[in-house]
């Protein structure tokens, strides 16, 4: 079996500029430096050296410094400006001591070389100059292949912040395309109660809009007040099972058979939300939202900070609005009335910390509320955001409130209001 063989490594052949006006100086040179393997090149003038520079690559120049016209000095300070690269070695005489210093300063030589010279000094002066040469050169190289790749890193860095920060932002709108789907779902599931319970269409979006407001006035977390929010819209979803004559009736009407199958409602609805875990902790404002701040509540006969906040809260704006219905008490109130009947109840069957906050709250000016306008589907314009639930006339959600409309959706509106012959009316924000 053959060997592989193994690519060799060349060094590259350096190339030796030789310059004097003696032609024996100059064969003196050439059979010095061939054996060493250099490419080997001649000129004898400053002139014809400074051509020979600027169309061949030059490693090092060895120049005499007594020549007729244009001596070594000037020459290799020349070369600098040519051939910045290539290394400059003088060769001048013991008499010429001060113009080589003078040559050494001016023209950066690497080195100068007493004449006549030591084959075996001027052999190693010159491997080393190249060597040194090379090595400096690989080092420029290696900086500027380092300074490039920084670069190209840093740019590729720059392009993985922006990629990141764009995929960031996308997944910010899909994350906010997931609540507000969740939160629509939610809302229509909500209405489906409603529409099975007949009478009380809207009650839940009315409660769950209270609960909410006085979640924010009692400073309570953004997801606290999502959570009261969410239980105000699903808090009687255990009601499905009832049978229709009891949800015809009001509270205050049932006999003790019928108010016990009605108080299982509260339990029954934290059972159905209790399989999701996004809802787990809506499930407990479902179950509580009955109890009693003096403990005389259903199902559990809680007191005090026993009840989660989120119920207590909860059970402020249900009975606020379920007093207003007709749905808890004999007759229905007035929201004034109703307002009166909570405030008594404080202390005993509502929290008097939320009692203050519902008093703050529904006495509150207009404007210190979501500012609001009503306009017709002619008048909506893309950007526009919805200020409350859109609800047709049979009690079904048509949109979410928070919605933002955009062109398609300006369009169905005008084309319902053709087809159904109804006039809409939706609430956006205003600035």
């Amino acid at each position: 079996m053959s060997a592989v063989l193994q690519p060799v490594s060349v060094a590259p052949v350096s190339t030796v500029l030789c310059v004097d006006d003696e032609a024996n100086i100059i064969n003196a040179l050439k059979r010095l430096f061939r054996p060493c393997g250099y490419r080997v090149i001649t000129a004898l003038s400053g002139a014809e050296g400074l051509r020979v520079c600027a169309t061949e690559k030059i490693d090092l120049v060895v120049s005499d410094m007594r020549m007729p016209e244009m001596d070594g000095a000037a020459f290799l300070e020349q070369v600098r400006s040519v051939a910045p690269d290539a290394v400059r070695i003088l060769l001048t005489g013991y008499s010429d001591v001060e113009s080589t210093i003078a040559a050494v300063n001016q023209g950066e030589i690497h080195r100068y070389i007493a004449k006549p010279w030591d084959d075996n000094e001027l052999l190693l002066t010159v491997r080393q100059a190249l060597e040194r040469s090379r090595l400096e050169q690989e080092n420029q190289r290696l900086e500027a292949l380092t300074q490039r790749q920084n670069e190209e890193l840093r740019q590729l860095n720059t392009g993985l912040e922006a990629l990141v920060e764009q995929r960031t932002g996308e997944l910010q709108v899909a994350n906010e395309k997931l609540k507000a789907g969740f939160l629509t779902s939610i809302k229509m599931f909500s209405s489906l109660v409603e529409l099975r319970e007949g009478r009380e269409n809207g009650h839940s979006r009315r409660v769950a809009d209270l609960a909410r407001r006085i979640a924010t006035r009692m400073k309570l977390p953004a997801n606290q007040a999502q959570e009261v929010m969410l239980a105000a819209l699903l808090h009687d979803i255990g009601k499905i099972g009832l049978p229709d004559e009891l949800l015809a009736k009001s509270a205050a009407h049932m006999n003790a058979e019928e108010l016990t199958v009605y108080k299982r409602h509260a339990a029954r609805g934290e059972t159905a939300l209790m399989a999701l875990d996004q809802l787990r902790g809506v499930a407990r404002i479902v179950r509580c939202h009955h109890e009693r701040f003096d403990g005389f509540g259903y199902p559990d006969g809680l007191a005090g900070a026993a009840i989660p906040l989120g119920a207590r809260i909860l059970a402020v704006a249900n009975e606020y609005d379920a007093l207003q219905a007709g749905t808890l008490a004999p007759r229905r109130l007035t929201a004034q009335d109703a307002a009166a009947s909570i405030t008594s109840g404080s202390g005993r069957r509502y929290d008097p910390v939320v009692v203050q906050a519902f008093q703050a709250e529904i006495g509150a000016p207009q404007a210190e509320r979501r500012r609001q306008q009503a306009l017709s589907p002619v008048d909506l314009r893309p950007g526009m955001v919805l200020a409350q639930d859109l609800i047709s006339q049979e009690g079904v959600l048509l949109l979410a409130a928070d919605y933002v409309l955009d062109e398609v959706l300006i369009r169905q509106m005008l084309d319902f209001e053709t087809v159904d012959g109804r006039r809409l009316v939706l609430h956006v924000l205003t600035r």
